[in-house]
């Protein structure tokens, strides 16, 4: 996984597939209870989500909403959003198409807030 400082506030993660999966979202939580930043998840890499990475995501945005912070997840192709959407997740996850969009959406959100 590529975890990158875009900015003072935001991080791109870079996802894979899972036995990774799980590492990745663990030292993603790590890096982000030291300093709280906004993240955009990038799944363009992750080929299937279980029930695993969906509990992993999960986690994710309960650690994110207790610190009043922004996550986007973006790249997530036709079987990953699949799974999301028979989960009901599509209504909980803000969304984008590449990581591009998700860089631009969150500093314009950041702008408005």
């Amino acid at each position: 996984m590529a975890i990158q400082n875009w900015s003072d506030s935001i991080i791109v993660a870079e996802l894979s597939d899972d036995p990774q999966f799980s590492d990745e979202m663990a030292a993603l939580a790590e890096q982000i209870a030291r300093r709280p930043c906004n993240v955009v998840l990038n799944l363009q890499a992750v080929g299937y989500m279980n029930s695993s990475c969906i509990a992993k995501l999960l986690r994710l945005r309960k650690q994110m909403l207790s610190g009043d912070r922004r996550m986007i997840i973006c790249g997530a192709n036709n079987q990953v959003w699949g799974v999301l959407m028979v989960t009901g997740l599509d209504k909980i996850f803000e969304f984008t198409k590449d990581i591009s969009t998700a860089l631009a959406k969150m500093q314009l959100g950041n702008i408005v807030a």
